[in-house]
């Protein structure tokens, strides 16, 4: 259940949607089609970085580091969740040639044409309820703007740049 991000870029590379669970980057479904939240919600999460790393540097001082664990709170969110992962992160690493048309989507239901910009303002569903996508999957593709909220582009197997 992986996909392969390739054609008009430099570096083909191919995504693992299991492995996002873990990642930092993903944001909560709940809370990725307002963009006002999302900014409020990365300025806290930046404080709460913050105030970790001022009191992580604090107990070094005292204590040698110990290999802390996530508190049961986020482990509950990531086995409950459902969770996007913006596009563009993986667009940045491929490297885009300048001269990119757009992409198509190769979908167990035949090719979709999308702009580039659709494509860089993308979310990526991979995980439901804690679960990833079996139905449909490994990822459905929703728009930033939430315009195809109600109708995602599903059963995604090949991204490629034209």
């Amino acid at each position: 259940m992986v996909i392969q991000l390739t054609g008009n870029v430099q570096y083909t590379i191919t995504l693992d949607p299991s492995v996002w669970i873990f990642d930092d980057r993903k944001i909560d479904f709940s809370k990725a089609f307002s963009k006002i939240e999302q900014d409020k919600s990365d300025d806290d999460e930046l404080k709460k970085k913050a105030q970790f790393w001022d009191r992580e540097v604090y107990q070094q001082q005292i204590n040698p580091p110990v290999n802390k664990s996530i508190n049961s709170f986020e482990k509950k969110k990531i086995l409950e969740g459902t969770f996007v992962m913006p596009i563009h992160h993986f667009l940045e690493n491929a490297l885009v040639y300048d001269n990119a048309k757009g992409a198509i989507l190769e979908t167990t239901n035949g090719e979709i044409h999308i702009t580039l910009d659709e494509l860089q303002h993308s979310l990526l569903l991979f995980a439901q309820k804690g679960k990833q996508i079996q139905e449909d999957g490994p990822v459905h593709l929703y728009f930033q703007d939430g315009s195809n909220q109600q109708d995602p582009i599903t059963g995604i197997n090949k991204i490629v740049i034209e």
